[in-house]
């Protein structure tokens, strides 16, 4: 998120926020001693599967049991939630989102969190650092406040913020010993400032990803040890010929050395369609999760929307011809065993934390990926790139309970998450019926 839209953030959120309104009590506060789902058929994303008729049982934010609803005993004083044919899935992660600066009103902070749980978000890597952005994740921690489970950047790395080699070395060592998670890579580095920053990032075992700088470049970036590269940054760029087509040859070649390096990709497909205006003002104003928003903010939005439109140089014939390469190009890194992760930029430009990941899906199933292979971009391959932190993504014994209970199969069709009965993050239970009674006060809020 750029200073200046922070900027125009905060003026909008002071003119849309006066009062808070008393906030919904939500059950499960105090999960202790545990949950039990009883009779799910589990989607454990270890592989491709679905088990019949299980029990799991949650304790202390871990999951403790998992077994044969026939054989599987139900502690007496658990939880007790009736599977009835549901489906038990790991909670799923937004790969590059943004979190709320502290200075933003509290109404808007609580209610950004709030939407990314709402929708089975229990996972968020922010992606713009901020102050008091670690004691919001603490008092999310903490259960103080209904959020997922926050792993953030700190500021960023950009050219007009780090303009020397020794700036960036003395922000990476600042960052570590702040204790943010990475490092937050924006555009206007020059190649001596990207340097000093990854060096002293592989030294101090920081890990860094995001944007590719124009002076760097993409082949640098990944020979580097950047981990990831969201938005695609750089890959079209790269492949794309004189005329705007992909070369084959460069493609093959990026999608190899991508693969060998480790690194993965946060395509964050569904945003740039509608910053490339791949899609009508009309269409997007008419997103049903906009009256989550401050009014001021949505108006905000379709102002930059339309500008996009009102430019005299704009060409309908180019966001199709971007898109469709970016589709491509997100099929071919995946065919390519390169990893994905799943991520949508929100809250951005209608991309509304939370509902954006179902459209996010949508557009990678589009792409040419399985539910499957899409549901673990949000679910297995994460908890493979934070195997270092704690274990989930999964269901197994230990994972963190970090869960949504869904109506119908997501693995025929990824629409059907959207389909809950509920949510548990840190082994908290939100049942549908108080997620839907807070999203309609924070509706009739705004």
């Amino acid at each position: 998120m750029s200073t200046k839209f922070h900027v125009i953030l905060m003026a909008v959120l002071v003119l849309s926020i006066s009062c808070t309104p008393a906030e919904t009590p939500l059950a499960g506060v105090d999960q202790d001693p545990g949950v039990a789902f009883v009779g799910v058929d589990l989607v454990p994303m270890d592989t491709e599967r679905v088990v019949a008729d299980q029990t799991v049982v949650t304790r202390d934010g871990r999951i403790a049991v998992v077994g044969p609803a026939e054989s599987t005993e139900v502690p007496a004083d658990a939880l007790r939630v009736e599977g009835n044919g549901m489906y038990l899935m790991p909670g799923i992660a937004e790969m590059h989102g943004h979190i709320p600066e502290s200075d933003e009103p509290q109404q808007f902070i609580e209610d950004v969190l709030f939407l990314y749980v709402a929708n089975g978000v229990t996972i968020v890597r922010g992606m713009q650092g901020a102050e008091g952005q670690l004691e919001l994740r603490s008092r999310v921690n903490a259960g103080e406040l209904v959020g997922p489970n926050l792993y953030l950047a700190g500021s960023s790395f950009n050219g007009d913020d780090v303009t020397t080699p020794e700036a960036a070395i003395e922000k990476v060592r600042a960052q570590k010993e702040e204790g943010w998670h990475l490092l937050k890579v924006q555009s206007g580095l020059s190649v001596a400032t990207y340097d000093g920053m990854a060096d002293t990032a592989q030294a101090e075992n920081m890990r860094f990803g995001g944007h590719v700088p124009a002076d760097v470049g993409l082949i640098h970036a990944i020979e580097s040890g950047q981990e990831t590269f969201d938005h695609l940054d750089g890959y079209v760029e790269y492949v794309a010929d004189e005329e705007g087509n992909l070369d084959q040859a460069r493609l093959g070649e990026v999608v190899t050395r991508t693969r060998d390096a480790g690194a993965w990709v946060v395509p964050t497909m569904a945003i740039r369609e509608v910053l490339r205006g791949a899609l009508s003002v009309e269409t997007v104003r008419a997103y049903p999760e906009v009256q989550y928003m401050p009014p001021a903010l949505v108006d905000q939005w379709v102002t930059r929307v339309e500008s996009i439109f009102e430019n005299p140089d704009f060409d309908p014939d180019t966001p199709r011809r971007l898109i469709s390469n970016r589709m491509r190009m997100l099929s071919s890194l995946h065919e390519g065993g390169v990893g994905v992760l799943l991520g949508t930029d929100a809250p951005q430009v209608f991309s509304v934390p939370g509902f954006s990941v179902h459209r996010e899906m949508e557009r990678m199933v589009a792409a040419g990926m399985t539910p499957y292979e899409v549901i673990a971009s949000g679910t297995r391959n994460v908890g493979e790139y934070f195997r270092n932190e704690d274990d989930f993504g999964t269901i197994e014994v230990g994972s963190r309970a970090d869960l949504i209970l869904v109506e119908a199969n997501p693995l025929d069709d990824v629409s059907n998450i959207a389909s809950r009965a509920g949510v548990m993050v840190r082994g908290r239970w939100l049942p549908e019926a108080d997620i839907q009674r807070r999203l309609a006060e924070i509706a009739a809020y705004y």
